[in-house]
């Protein structure tokens, strides 16, 4: 799908410098463009490359003054960053247009309600009582189990898998194998020594515009819920334990996991292979480090920390720099 520099400029009401009608299909890097690539400069240290780019268009900030002449087409908008993701969107939406119906080889219970638009690939399957709302992509060897109730508009990549009883909201996105709803880790010890199993009679529930990468999983909660809040973004390979509370717009990079009834606040920043200990309360607005260690709540929103265990960042790289000049006997 091509689209024209004008269509663009529009998009974001951008200014055009150049020729209006040059045809883009794609977006690349700067330093990679080519004829029919988009690009775009938001950090000045990519500025060298802005001279040399055989892109057809290239989008920069109003602000920014080219030092050269530049030989692409250029659109000028408020915020170069904010527009390319914003352009990523509108050209993913162009090139996959969504489809609807059922392969023939994908199962849905008689007592299942699919909304207008709903798209079941080959060898997916819908449980008895489930809902799905309308527009929402079920890709291949998806398993949706009974009574689960998924909103409007998300898509569901292949091998995903939704046990019973589960809640996903408007606009989610699914990626491979994610599974939403598997038994929590309960086991009660016995007397000698073996353990006992206890029984995860809980649920998940997703709220709107959350994106879960792949092989990630959210067990049920023990009892009630595990909570994932609207627009959080978990990446891949995460555990989230049972009972567990993430809240509203929180990141969370891959590898980390998360113990049974921590509670992650709002707009949290959350590294790589962070390890959260249980019964956590996590304030709103926490920064953490990758490969932090997290053994105890913490004191206030907005605080960063690092290190395992870990505490303040700025503490903590004081503390790095003494154990550096330690010496080596």
């Amino acid at each position: 799908m091509e689209v024209t520099a004008e269509v663009i400029a529009q998009h974001f009401n951008g200014e055009i410098i150049g020729d209006p009608t040059v045809k883009v299909s794609s977006v690349a890097k700067i330093e990679q463009g080519k004829p029919g690539n988009v690009c775009f400069l938001a950090n000045p240290k990519y500025e060298q490359h802005l001279y040399t780019c055989k892109a057809s268009v290239i989008i920069i900030n109003r602000t920014f003054k080219p030092k050269e002449p530049v030989a692409p087409t250029l659109i000028l908008v408020d915020n170069a960053y904010e527009a390319v993701a914003s352009l990523l969107d509108l050209l993913n939406t162009l090139k996959k247009a969504k489809k609807s119906g059922r392969a023939w080889s994908s199962k849905c219970a008689w007592s299942a309600k699919l909304g207008k638009g709903v798209w079941l690939g080959d060898f997916s399957f819908v449980g008895k009582k489930s809902r799905i709302g309308k527009d929402t992509q079920i890709y291949p060897q998806v398993y949706i189990g009974n009574d689960v109730t998924i909103g409007e508009n998300c898509t569901l990549y292949p091998g995903v898998k939704i046990y019973d009883g589960c809640k996903i909201g408007d606009n989610c996105i699914l990626h491979a194998n994610v599974v939403v709803g598997s038994d929590g880790f309960g086991f009660a010890p016995k007397e000698d020594g073996s353990y006992k199993k206890i029984p995860q009679t809980g649920i998940v529930t997703i709220e709107d515009d959350v994106e879960i990468g792949a092989n990630t999983v959210v067990d049920r909660a023990t009892m009630g819920t595990t909570l994932i809040k609207k627009g959080v973004k978990l990446d891949n390979l995460i555990q989230v334990a049972h009972n567990v509370e993430i809240g509203e717009h929180t990141v969370m990079a891959a590898q980390t996991g998360v113990a049974g009834s921590t509670k992650i606040g709002a707009k949290c920043i959350i590294g790589g292979q962070v390890g959260f200990a249980g019964h956590l309360t996590i304030h709103d607005r926490t920064s953490i480090g990758a490969q932090a260690g997290i053994l105890g709540n913490t004191k206030k929103e907005g605080e960063t920390l690092m290190g395992s265990p870990a505490f303040d960042y700025k503490q903590y790289l004081k503390c790095y720099a003494l154990f550096r000049k330690l010496p080596n006997k």
